[in-house]
């Protein structure tokens, strides 16, 4: 069992229960999964940047990253229904705890200037979505094969119900919020 798994069961879990009185163990938010994202417009005109993209992103979540395709054409952006336009990995279960601590222990306080993250990315259900600027923040990615920095999207898919109760879990498994 990864030590984040072991934080949430031991010390997080019976924390929430006590502080929105659950009745039930079942009632305990939780994390369902992890949603990486890396949109790349440009990667309609130059392949290889997708393959750069998934191959990366494949490093960092320890997951093979499936490309997403456009749905749509669009003439303004050249872009025609079916081109890849970028890549995405689900993580559920030890993926996702590892990733989450590795996130929150060391890529995080990687960000040059960093001072937390903004807690307006939560959606009114529970979950909450924050963007990176710069993926070579994680200690997967080799910095002098990257040829340009991408950025990504992390979403945080829970049980919880409220946003209040979401930013008390991800506050309590040690998620830097801006003060």
């Amino acid at each position: 069992m990864s030590r984040l798994a072991n934080v949430y069961k031991e010390k997080v879990a019976p924390e929430l229960a006590k502080e929105f009185g659950y009745e039930s163990t079942m009632q305990i938010p939780h994390i369902k999964s992890v949603s990486l994202n890396i949109g790349l417009g440009e990667a309609a005109q130059n392949h290889k940047l997708i393959e750069e993209a998934v191959t990366e992103l494949t490093n960092i979540s320890g997951q093979k990253a499936v490309i997403t395709r456009a749905k749509k054409s669009i003439a303004a952006f050249k872009l025609r229904e079916g081109m890849p336009i970028g890549c995405r990995v689900t993580l559920r279960r030890e993926r996702m705890w590892d990733f989450i601590d590795r996130l929150f222990n060391f890529a995080l306080p990687r960000v040059r200037d960093f001072r937390g993250v903004k807690d307006r990315g939560f959606d009114g259900r529970g979950n909450f979505t924050m963007g990176v600027r710069d993926h070579s923040i994680f200690p997967e990615i080799d910095i002098d094969k990257v040829e340009r920095p991408k950025g990504m999207n992390i979403t945080f898919v829970t049980s919880a119900t409220t946003d209040k109760e979401s930013k008390s879990l991800l506050t309590m498994l040690g998620m830097p919020f801006k003060k």
